[in-house]
């Protein structure tokens, strides 16, 4: 990039030289002012401690095993005898209230 503020340097020189179109050249060039072109990578993805433990009685779930008729819904029983039927076009918005509620 630092070639294209070179004197007398013009950008379509640049991207002649280097064998790619001169639009693609302005934009290295704006990404570079603005400090996001190369060097600046995100940070990379980290993994994150998991501990297993055995799930407490109180809150424990049981999910159904689907027949083999299925007709695509998953049915889950809360403690109490509380069961959640959850179909293909369930609102996951809708589901999670539900199900943080009847967790509680």
């Amino acid at each position: 990039m630092e070639a294209t503020f070179a004197p007398g340097m013009s950008i379509a020189c640049v991207a002649r030289e280097h064998g790619v179109n001169s639009n693609q050249v302005f934009q290295w060039r704006y990404e570079y002012r603005k400090g996001t072109l190369g060097g600046r990578s995100k940070p990379a993805a980290k993994l994150l401690p998991v501990v297993m433990a055995e799930p407490e009685t109180s809150s424990s779930v049981a999910v159904v095993a689907p027949q083999a008729n299925s007709s695509g819904t998953i049915h889950v029983e809360f403690p109490g005898g509380v069961s959640v039927h959850i179909g293909r076009d369930t609102d996951l918005h809708l589901l999670r209230a539900v199900v943080e509620i009847l967790r509680a």
